[in-house]
C-alpha cells in the first residue's frame, strides 16, 4: 500500500538516490535546478510516496519569483521534480504525488501562480498547465519553450525572468 508522507520526514540522502535513479546523476546541470539553487523546498507542498518503508516517489515544490520587464513581480511556485523509482513508473504514483501537491497548494492558497518544466501533453491534460502565458519568460539556462508550463489566475502573461526566491509566495 502506498502512503504519502511529508518529504521533510525522509532522509535527504534517500531522496537524492531516488532522484539519481529517476533522472540520472547529471541532473544538477539542468535549468530547473538553477531555479532551485540556494532555496529550500516548500515543506507543505513536498511529499514522499512510500511502499512500506521504501521510498518509491517524491515531489518537491519551490518558491520562485517572476521579475517582469515592466517592473511587475509575481511570486510563484515551481513544481518538481516529480520522481518515481524506474521500476514503479507507469503505475500512477507520479499522478498521486501531483494531486497531493496541488491539493496542498490549494489548501495553503499557493495555487494561483504555479509553474513547471515538463511534458505539455501530460501536465496540460491532467493538471491544467499550459504554455499559453509563458512565451515571454526567460530562465537561467536553456529550455524548450513548449515545456515551460504554468497554471493559476496570477500567472503573468508578460516578458520577464524567473529566478529563485528566498521566501514562500504569499
Amino acid at each position: 500500500m502506498i502512503e504519502l508522507i511529508p518529504l521533510d520526514t525522509v532522509a535527504p540522502d534517500a531522496v537524492e538516490r531516488l532522484l539519481d535513479r529517476a533522472f540520472g546523476t547529471d541532473r544538477h546541470g539542468r535549468t530547473a535546478y538553477r531555479l532551485r539553487k540556494g532555496v529550500r523546498a516548500i515543506p507543505a507542498l513536498s511529499f514522499a510516496a512510500m511502499d512500506r518503508d521504501v521510498l518509491i516517489g517524491s515531489i518537491q515544490c519551490w518558491p520562485v519569483l517572476f521579475e517582469g520587464d515592466g517592473g511587475d513581480n509575481a511570486p510563484m511556485v515551481l513544481v518538481g521534480p516529480v520522481a518515481v523509482a524506474p521500476e514503479r513508473q507507469q503505475g500512477g504514483i507520479g499522478r498521486l504525488l501531483m494531486e497531493a501537491s496541488l491539493a496542498a497548494a490549494h489548501e495553503w492558497r499557493l495555487d494561483d501562480a504555479m509553474m513547471l518544466v515538463g511534458d505539455p501533453e501530460y501536465y496540460a491534460r491532467f493538471f491544467g498547465f499550459s504554455a499559453e502565458r509563458t512565451g515571454g519568460w526567460r530562465l537561467p539556462g536553456p529550455f524548450e519553450p513548449r515545456r515551460l508550463l504554468a497554471r493559476g489566475e496570477r500567472v503573468p502573461a508578460a516578458s520577464g525572468e524567473v529566478r529563485p526566491a528566498q521566501v514562500v509566495p504569499a
